[in-house]
């Protein structure tokens, strides 16, 4: 057997399953109970240095 037709039945067969396996697992990591605030932390991350607006009735003059 040749290399080619070895690495295109180990990708056909067990390189698939390995890669499933990790895609379903990727997504339990995801969804898993806990996570909501880690997301929603993450997601507010790059206005956390922003400046707060001025009130527009306001003046500094």
């Amino acid at each position: 057997m040749d290399t080619y037709n070895f690495l295109r039945g180990f990708a056909d067969s067990w390189a698939l399953l390995a890669l499933f396996l990790f895609f379903i697992g990727m997504v339990i990591w995801l969804f898993r109970p806990g996570a909501g605030k880690l997301h929603d932390d993450a997601a507010r991350q790059i206005f956390r240095n922003e400046d707060k607006p001025k009130d527009k009735g306001s003046r500094d003059d």
